[in-house]
C-alpha cells in the first residue's frame, strides 16, 4: 500500500519494477490501470529520468520521488506520445491512474510512505 504522508491512500495494488527490463516495459502493452494501482520504479541510484508511453495507449500520472520519498514533480503524461522527464534527483518513479494526483492534491514536497520491495545492491 501506498500512503501519502496525510493518510490519503494512494494504491493498495503495487508492483515494483526492480530491474532494468522492467522498467523500460513500464506500463507498456497493458489495457488500463485500475484506480487502485500503482507501478513503482525504484531507480538503481539517484538520478534524472524520462518517461515515454510508447504502446501505453490510455493516459496515466507519474509522480517523481527523491531518496526520502518525497514528492519533487507529478505529471500526466498523454498516451502514446506523452513524454516527461525530471531534472532532479529522482530514486522512485510511480505510475498510477490518470488525475490521480489531482485528485488527491499530491503536490511538490509531499512526502510517500512504502516499504521498498527491491533488493538493494
Amino acid at each position: 500500500m501506498i500512503l501519502k504522508s496525510n493518510g490519503k491512500e494512494v494504491a493498495t495494488d503495487v508492483d515494483f519494477a526492480c530491474s532494468t527490463l522492467k522498467q523500460i516495459k513500464g506500463l507498456m502493452f497493458r489495457r488500463r490501470v485500475p484506480e487502485s494501482y500503482a507501478l513503482v520504479f525504484v531507480m538503481k541510484k539517484i538520478q534524472r529520468v524520462s518517461l515515454h508511453m510508447l504502446f501505453v495507449n490510455y493516459p496515466i500520472d507519474a509522480i517523481f520521488l527523491d531518496e526520502k520519498k518525497k514528492v519533487i514533480k507529478a505529471s500526466s503524461l498523454r498516451p502514446w506520445i506523452g513524454t516527461c522527464s525530471c531534472n532532479g534527483k529522482v530514486k522512485y518513479i510511480i505510475e498510477t491512474s490518470h488525475g490521480k494526483s489531482e485528485r488527491l492534491g499530491i503536490k511538490q514536497g509531499d512526502v510517500f510512505e512504502f516499504d521498498n520491495q527491491c533488493q538493494q545492491d
